[in-house]
């Protein structure tokens, strides 16, 4: 399911998008904060954010600098009701991908949207590498310095999640949801299990737990 982060300080406006978001299928995290929200964007579940720039703690567009300086690729639709040029170009340059002024129809917002999923989708490529691990994702197959490494869908799907994230921690239920597509007991210990699979395979330096919450690719 995409997971779309609104960044919104107007109750009426997150509300309305919310709703309109999740009518289209979106599963929606609604943020009144900017540095709360520059928080959640960095948690590494969100496939798209919809920041306003006038907001509490942090302005959209420092938001927007901290994101993309942490590394993140997210895409990022700017929300504002200051419409002019320099505002717009400030916006584009501190890394956002789209600016919608204010007031927005839901349905320009909502193919907005859709646009940039898709770009980002294609901007995910074919492959992905970090260090010496290259997936080739269309061909499911996975080479180690060179060397190629028969996975399982799920080890390989694991694998993709980790090298798509480099540096991030990642939860035990952001793996189960992403990989596996479903909430499992939380007594479970099928990530634990699969990464020690893939610390076998792709060599047990690359994955470090992070003792009470996750584990990171290094």
């Amino acid at each position: 399911m995409t997971t779309i982060l609104l960044v919104e300080d107007e109750p009426r406006i997150a509300a309305f998008v919310s709703r309109g978001l999740e009518s289209a299928g979106y599963t929606t995290v609604i943020v009144d904060d900017g540095a709360e929200g520059l928080l959640r964007a960095l948690a590494g579940d969100i496939d798209l954010v919809l920041l306003d720039v006038g907001l509490p703690t942090l302005d959209g567009f420092d938001v927007l600098r901290q994101l993309r300086a942490h590394g993140s690729s997210v895409p990022v639709i700017m929300l504002t009701a200051r419409s002019s040029t320099r505002d717009t170009v400030e916006g584009l340059d501190a890394g956002a991908n789209d600016y919608v002024a204010k007031p927005f129809t839901f349905e320009e917002l909502l193919a907005r949207v859709r646009s940039r999923l898709r770009e980002s989708a294609t901007a995910a490529g074919v492959s992905v590498a970090h260090g010496d691990v290259v997936l080739d994702v269309l061909g499911r197959r996975a080479t180690v310095d060179g060397r190629e490494v028969e996975l399982s869908a799920r080890e390989f799907a694991l694998a993709e999640q980790f090298l798509r994230n480099p540096g991030r921690v990642l939860s035990r239920e952001q793996l189960l949801s992403r990989v596996w597509g479903m909430d499992f007991d939380p007594g479970s210990n099928v990530v634990d299990v699969y990464v020690r699979y893939l610390r076998g395979k792709l060599g047990v330096h690359h994955i470090i737990t992070v003792r009470g919450a996750g584990y990171r690719w290094e």
